[in-house]
């Protein structure tokens, strides 16, 4: 079979793109042409992506991975001979990664992320206070889906949230797959300025919130802060503030499933879980190469060889999740790899299904004839971004 190349175009707004359905039908792993020339591997199935996810021997390293579609390919490059910044742990590999992990694990306890569930709600409370008064039709990710998760980390890391503005126009263009790579690295730059400008005047003016403390510890240097920040910044705001928007609209399109959500108490663990499976707004990756000869399910990946999973497939495999193409709030969906799998499981998944478990159901039962203002048709999908959701969702009531 000749290689296949990364399947991208969702032809339904809420399913994955039929090729990697189908290539899922055929096998678990599939051999890959990426952009650049490199013969690589393609993950359609759930039990080969929880392996290699979880396997010692793939690194998430950027210098190592070759991008799955041509438009990163010249913004990578870039970025390789900048190197990653101080601090950005994601793109690292134990020692290092062990090393920031372990300093952040304290601060996303389930136990504490319990304890911001009241400032959650009274954020969401007074969102839907200013879409009553405003009165609909309103675009719900403006009014409700971004501000919330935005204003949560803000909070949470200690950032102003007056300043949201540059910072969220910036990590649109970082998260953008059309943004040239010089407009990317210019982003970079601004975000982490302003950031490492935030960092000086906290040791100033030392503050009681989750950068305050780490300043404290003494642990890190600013360059290392600014990269621990940016980081936390970006994927705290960006990913609750998709899965809120796309989520919303998968259950307006799905009448039963949001009775569901709203009606019955009981339903709303299952059901978030349920709808970071079904939507799974990782849209392109993970990504990891590895570091030496490993055997996944009868295939060898060679050292070198990068692979790259198709999640939105992985998370529909019915061997894993039976009838897995329907959205059914009721199901135990958890083991979905939305939030990875892992080292580099998602630090703050507790914080994400914290906002989303109050905010769906409080958005429901306040706005209950809330219903969309436009067609589906009409609502624009974020197919050309990283993170996958809607550009606006125009609502009324």
């Amino acid at each position: 079979m000749s290689d296949v190349t990364f399947p991208m175009a969702r032809r339904r707004p809420l399913d994955p793109p039929d090729e990697a359905t189908e290539l899922r039908q055929q096998g678990a792993m599939h051999r890959m042409t990426y952009p650049d020339g490199h013969r690589g591997w393609l993950v359609t199935r759930y039990s080969a992506a929880r392996a290699i996810l979880a396997h010692p021997h793939f690194s998430n390293r950027q210098e190592l991975s070759h991008p799955p579609l041509p438009s990163q390919l010249e913004r990578v490059r870039m970025q390789r001979e900048r190197k990653m910044p101080a601090g950005v742990f994601l793109r690292m590999d134990p020692p290092d990664h062990t090393r920031y992990r372990k300093l952040l694990t304290g601060q996303f306890t389930v136990r504490r992320m319990k304890a911001l569930e009241s400032r959650i709600e009274e954020i969401v409370n007074a969102h839907l206070d200013g879409m009553a008064a405003a009165g609909g039709p309103v675009d719900l990710v403006q009014m409700f889906a971004l501000p919330i998760p935005s204003l949560v980390i803000c909070e949470l890391l200690g950032v102003p949230y007056e300043d949201r503005a540059q910072f969220q126009e910036n990590s649109k263009l970082l998260l953008s797959l059309e943004t040239k790579a010089e407009e990317a690295i210019a982003a970079l730059g601004r975000v982490m300025a302003y950031l490492y400008g935030l960092i000086q005047r906290k040791r100033k003016e030392p503050s009681d919130d989750l950068l305050g403390g780490l300043i404290e510890g003494g642990e890190l240097n600013d360059e290392e802060l600014t990269g621990v920040s940016f980081l936390l910044l970006v994927a705290g705001h960006e990913t609750t503030a998709n899965m809120l928007g796309l989520g919303t609209y998968a259950l307006l399109t799905n009448p039963d499933q949001l009775a569901a959500m709203r009606d019955d108490p009981s339903v709303v663990d299952n059901g978030v879980e349920e709808l970071l499976r079904y939507l799974t707004i990782i849209h392109v990756g993970p990504i990891r190469t590895a570091l030496e000869d490993v055997e996944i399910e009868g295939n060898l990946i060679k050292a070198g060889e990068t692979v790259t999973l198709q999640l939105p497939a992985v998370n529909r495999d019915p061997s894993r999740f039976p009838d897995g193409d329907r959205l059914d709030v009721t199901r135990q969906a958890g083991g979905h790899l939305t939030f990875g799998h892992g080292i580099h499981q998602c630090l703050g998944q507790q914080l994400a299904r914290a906002e989303m478990r109050i905010a769906y159901p409080a958005l429901l039962r306040r706005f209950p004839g809330l219903r969309l203002a436009v067609t589906p048709e009409e609502v624009p999908m974020r197919s050309d971004m990283g993170i996958y959701g809607v550009h606006r969702l125009p609502v009324t009531w």
